[in-house]
């Protein structure tokens, strides 16, 4: 939370944070995309656009967790993203 938290005005609170982060969930979408691509459906299926702007997913995924902090526990994060990818971007 800490690492992909921002300020109200969009700034990172720790510095390369955002990269950090934004890497984080990006690894989250490309395991989930070789999941799906070898034929084993992933336990949360979501479905990010290609062009969707990864800043812009970032700040999906944080509102999420932030809003949603008191469901998260004590877990690695993973789960959390793919909770909030599969809100943000559920497949149709």
């Amino acid at each position: 939370m800490k690492v992909c938290a921002f300020n109200e005005d969009g700034s990172e609170i720790i510095k390369g944070g955002h990269i950090a982060c934004q890497g984080y969930i990006a690894g989250v979408i490309d395991y989930h995309n070789l999941i799906s691509s070898l034929g084993t459906a992933p336990s949360i299926d979501f479905c990010v656009p290609r062009e969707a702007d990864l800043a812009n997913v970032h700040i999906r995924v944080y509102k999420y967790l932030r809003e949603n902090r008191h469901e998260q526990g004590p877990f690695n994060a993973a789960p959390g993203v793919a909770l909030a990818l599969y809100k943000a971007y559920p497949c149709k």
